[in-house]
């Protein structure tokens, strides 16, 4: 339970954060229709927010898209849909998204909208969500490595060089 717990707090972070950086950004139209979709959703309009998120995620923008993945992920105006939370989480970490990373994270290590529980990937995007400033995510890493095998450990090193290559390059 601590695990699922841990992923609703790393949400609701995520989102408070989000708030933060948007204010910071609303000098362009971008940030500031992120902000009014973070008021809208802070204010429980989900509906509205996830119209606003939309055309901005569907644009690429990287945060939108996780606050779509939450929207379904905890189905926020939405059918809870785990196949729809992991799709937008997955478009997000893909573009550096540290929160989002840190929930594809969890989306492998519990089997979430997805066949199977993948240890590896999970490793690797904790990790990879721990390089990209997410505080939590090394203590995710700390406890899904106690459940992997010294193989499975090596195939996320793997995995990780090749996304920390191209996700984080001066690291």
């Amino acid at each position: 339970m601590i695990r699922k717990t841990s992923f609703r707090r790393n949400l609701r972070n995520g989102v408070i954060g989000l708030f933060a950086l948007a204010g910071l950004a609303m000098q362009s139209a971008v940030g500031a229709d992120l902000f009014d979709g973070l008021t809208a959703m802070k204010a429980s309009r989900f509906e509205e927010a996830r119209e606003i998120f939309l055309p901005l995620a569907q644009g690429g923008n990287a945060d939108a898209e996780e606050l779509i993945g939450v929207m379904y992920a905890m189905g926020l105006g939405v059918e809870r849909d785990d196949e729809r939370a992991f799709d937008w989480y997955l478009r997000a970490s893909l573009k550096g998204h540290p929160g989002a990373q840190s929930g594809i994270g969890w989306y492998y290590e519990v089997g979430r909208g997805i066949p199977a529980p993948d240890l590896p990937r999970a490793y690797t995007w904790y990790t990879l969500s721990a390089i990209g400033g997410d505080p939590d995510a090394a203590i995710s890493m700390n406890e899904v490595v106690k459940k992997m095998t010294p193989e499975q450990i090596a195939k996320a090193e793997l995995l990780i060089d090749d996304y920390k290559d191209h996700l984080y390059p001066e690291y």
